[in-house]
């Protein structure tokens, strides 16, 4: 088991960042971390990567205890923070060798600051300073540093925070990459980000874990209403469609194209089908529409 945490909780002052929450995470896969601003997520993040300690509870990371073993924890642990802390005087290389040598890596250091170099996209900015690089180029420095002790656990809070779309393809495409062979977990406010490139999503409300699945299931989550999107060979009287069995909303999303709004735990594909045969209309297509993993988002978060 990469990640152990068993009712884990942090207080500060009065207020409750993590109440007793309880997770695992095998090794292998990305796990997004989602919730809105003060839900916990970074506070989980801290305290996996031994930057601050619990309250009580307990937790792991690799079979390493972050209380009593934080130092062989620290040596598992890859940790990109959300303000990604450079020293923006230092040249990129240089920046990479003197974390290195932080980690007490053993062989050739060079060596390995060229193998992140390389990794992260750094080749064409290695020789610039920090403060000099772009947005995106310092989240790629950022990511270099996290990853060149070779980690088996990767955690980076909002890691695409801040990027243009071309950035953030780019990085998404690294964490993709490293997410193969390590264990990450990332924060952020991209739904589709999660969509994209997570295994798994854990959403974090209040200090507490409100819902815990693969991406795919999650979409599911929210009962609210089912969509059902139809486009037939020649117009339709939207009246008409309101009279098919289980219909509870109508809504035209362009020519001969309808969306139609029916109840959690309906079907109501077949009944417009026969809509269509009584009707003697031909339906070019059909189908349900899946739940954006951003309507799940605000559906569990609202209150």
């Amino acid at each position: 088991m990469s990640i152990s945490v068993v009712n884990l909780t942090k207080t500060y002052g009065t207020q409750k960042a993590l109440d007793a929450i309880s997770l695992e995470i095998k090794p292998g896969g990305i796990t997004g971390l989602l919730g809105p601003n003060g839900a916990g997520k970074s506070t989980l993040m801290k305290i996996l990567s031994c930057f601050i300690p619990p309250t009580s509870g307990d937790a792991s990371v690799c079979g390493f205890d972050i209380l009593e073993q934080s130092i062989e924890v620290r040596k598992k642990v890859g940790y990109l923070p959300e303000n990604n802390p450079l020293y923006l005087d230092l040249y990129v290389r240089e920046f990479l060798g003197f974390i290195a040598g932080t980690r007490q890596l053993n062989g050739n250091i060079p060596k390995r600051v060229a193998e992140m170099v390389e990794m992260t996209g750094l080749q064409t900015e290695q020789h610039k300073k920090i403060g000099a690089l772009s947005k995106g180029y310092r989240q790629r420095v950022g990511l270099a540093q996290a990853m060149i002790h070779d980690p088996e656990v990767l955690i980076l809070d909002e890691p695409t925070s801040g990027l243009d779309p071309n950035q953030l393809l780019e990085i998404r495409h690294l964490i993709t990459e490293v997410g193969k062979t390590k264990t990450v977990i990332m924060s952020t406010h991209i739904m589709q980000e999660v969509e994209a490139i997570c295994n798994r999503a854990i959403i974090i409300h209040k200090g507490h874990i409100i819902a815990d699945d693969s991406t795919s299931n999650l979409q599911h989550l929210a009962t609210s209403k089912v969509i059902i999107k139809v486009e037939f060979n020649t117009p339709v009287d939207g009246k008409l469609l309101k009279l098919i069995p289980g219909v509870l909303d109508v809504s035209s999303a362009a020519s001969n194209l309808w969306h139609l709004t029916s109840s959690p735990g309906t079907d109501i594909r077949a009944d417009v089908f026969q809509f269509a045969v009584e009707h003697k209309y031909t339906v070019l297509s059909l189908h349900r529409e899946e739940q954006k993993l951003e309507e799940v988002f605000q559906e569990l978060t609202r209150t």
